[in-house]
């Protein structure tokens, strides 16, 4: 926190900082706490009538009074990484899009509007990755006719916590109405130490989802659209560990580049906690690393303790958090 020279704390930020990374710690109104001070770390996202908004790293947003404000400085746009690969937010936004394609799409200055009739948000929502090319508002309007034509609800994909993400672009959202339903974090690691993960299982790969993998696939009665969707990315795997009825566990990768990236993999429940889906991952990585892929992604949802337990034991770490944003209600209420 910022102290003066005579051992003062210091307020080192105005509204000029909107779209800074700051630090600031003001007086505990709540009394909840039993602290006199409360800190928070993020970005500015706006000051306006005397009520500073600043958003953390997993998106939430605090509203802080400026009378209440005894500290505050601008902090560095993102903290120093400890493991896992070196990547900027709009790689891997990119990456995790080539991934995970809709069937239809349109460009909107620098916003992408995705479309798969309804098959997962990431496929139905737009991705902002810069200017729009037109004012917000005039975006957003034309964002949901878009999303309109199509009997889609329109939902934004914003991310938090890295360099380059868009926390002012949620506040704005937020400030119009548009609710938060979902968010997930993007996690980064090396690629190779999943694959060194002994395997004892048999693991069958393919590059479609047949009919057994899709048995084990938590989406059921999949559409063509939806196979359109699973099978896109540049170079995509799927993993099926044989069960009786059904698969006892699947997974996905596809690998782009340096990258492969894994998702849909999923266990029998009355299989668990047997290093199932470890087995699966393995064998895609050592597919991956044989393609020239050295780094890892996948995507895991923030109230899926299991999942990320596992995940951390592979050396995987949050790299940021992402959001779907769905638009207001025509009656002015959130949907």
């Amino acid at each position: 926190m910022e102290i003066s020279a005579a051992g003062r704390l210091v307020v080192r930020i105005s509204a000029a900082d909107v779209g800074k990374r700051v630090s600031v710690r003001c007086l505990d109104e709540t009394g909840g706490t039993g602290e006199k001070f409360t800190d928070t770390v993020g970005v500015l996202t706006s000051w306006d009538d005397g009520v500073l908004r600043v958003t953390r790293r997993d998106g939430q947003s605090v509203r802080i009074a400026e009378s209440a404000l005894v500290a505050g400085k601008v902090v560095p746009a993102e903290p120093a990484r400890r493991r896992g690969p070196a990547a900027s937010y709009e790689e891997l936004a990119r990456i995790a899009a080539r991934g995970w394609q809709p069937v239809e799409s349109e460009r909107l200055g620098e916003w992408e509007l995705r479309a798969a009739a309804g098959f997962t948000r990431r496929a139905n929502s737009v991705l902002p990755l810069g200017d729009p090319g037109l004012p917000l508002d005039e975006a957003l309007a034309a964002v949901r006719r878009w999303y309109g034509d199509r009997g889609l609800p329109a939902y934004v994909q914003t991310a938090t916590g890295a360099a380059g993400t868009q926390e002012v672009l949620c506040a704005e959202l937020e400030a119009r109405g548009w609710t938060r339903e979902v968010t997930a974090e993007l996690w980064t690691g090396a690629l190779a130490p999943v694959a060194d993960r002994p395997s004892g299982e048999e693991v069958l790969l393919s590059r479609e989802a047949d009919d057994a993998w899709l048995a084990r696939y938590q989406r059921k009665g999949v559409s063509e659209v939806a196979l359109r969707v699973l099978g896109s990315g540049p170079s995509v795997w799927f993993a099926t560990v044989p069960g009786e009825d059904a698969p006892a566990a699947i997974g996905r990768c596809v690998v782009d580049g340096r990258w492969a990236g894994f998702a849909a993999v999923e266990v029998d429940p009355a299989l668990r906690r047997r290093g199932l889906a470890s087995t699966v991952m393995a064998a895609l990585a050592r597919r991956a690393l044989d393609e020239g892929a050295s780094a890892a992604w996948l995507q895991v949802e923030t109230d899926n303790a299991g999942a990320r337990a596992l995940y951390e034991r592979m050396g995987f770490a949050a790299h940021h958090a992402y959001h779907h944003y769905r638009e207001p209600d025509v009656t002015g209420g959130a949907r």
